[in-house]
């Protein structure tokens, strides 16, 4: 399993850094795709208890509304993005009307369908907004290392010193010790990458950073874990292979994204 997650992890790299360090429309189509599997992998999770057709009037409503969102963050017509969301609660209301005779349990579905609206194409557009500033492809490949640094030594610190679980009844395998070490080196490697590559930034502001994405990536890993439970299904999709679907690797980083943001623009 381990193998076969690093052969596609490395498989993919060169992809990635091609489509960050190129950046404009190049990026957003490649964010466009990922927010549209993204999503898709979203409703196959939370109507799967339902077992719902994941390609009804509603999912596909949303399915065409999240490239719409990552194009207005790409065109800074950042109005554009909140009257999407608006347009898709209108539209979905006014199926739900029609759809309640046969379907008493419709507002649900239409509570589901916009989270999942807010949940990925509205977070990912603050990753077209990081690369569209200053410094963009070192901040984004930034964060990227510190998401996957802080997740990598959440997972072999809490396999060999876990002793206590953090959230049992969410995710059972991960520990308050792996919590702490996934934080630590989320903090470590963020100083290294800071000091070779934006030295500029304010130490403190840095480091409270880092401690944020240490915590809400977690977080995000966590929120998705609910969603999966509460949909009985293990992975969100198959897309890549020992590592299930795209939006199981990209849970974290979701939750990281605003907060990343907010720090560029406003903080550091």
């Amino acid at each position: 399993m381990h193998l076969k997650r690093w052969v596609t992890a490395l498989s993919i790299i060169p992809l990635l850094l091609w489509v960050i360090f190129k950046g404009g429309m190049t990026f957003s189509i490649f964010i466009g795709i990922v927010a549209v599997i993204s999503l898709w992998e979203y409703y196959r999770v939370v109507f799967n208890n339902s077992r719902k057709s994941v390609f009804d009037p509603m999912t596909i409503i949303g399915l065409c509304a999240a490239p719409l969102m990552i194009y207005a963050a790409h065109s800074k017509q950042f109005h554009l993005i909140s009257w999407i969301i608006t347009s898709n609660l209108l539209l979905v209301g006014f199926l739900s009307v029609f759809l309640f005779k046969n379907n008493p349990s419709v507002l649900e579905d239409v509570t589901k369908q916009v989270l999942g609206i807010v949940y990925v194409p509205l977070l990912l557009t603050n990753i077209i907004l990081i690369r569209d500033g200053m410094d963009g492809a070192v901040w984004i490949f930034f964060l990227l290392f510190l998401v996957f640094i802080g997740d990598t030594g959440a997972f072999y610190t809490g396999s060999y010193l876990g002793k206590h679980k953090l959230c049992p009844s969410v995710s059972p395998g991960k520990t308050i010790e792996g919590a702490l070490g996934g934080v630590a080196a989320t903090i470590a490697i963020g100083l290294i990458f800071r000091f070779f590559l934006l030295p500029d930034l304010s130490l403190g502001y840095s480091i409270l950073l880092f401690i944020c994405i240490g915590i809400i990536g977690p977080l995000g890993d966590l929120f998705e874990s609910i969603l999966k439970r509460v949909g009985e299904i293990k992975d969100s999709g198959f897309i890549l292979p020992g590592h299930g679907g795209l939006l199981d690797r990209i849970d974290a980083l979701l939750f990281a994204l605003p907060v990343a943001y907010f720090f560029k623009e406003y903080v550091l």
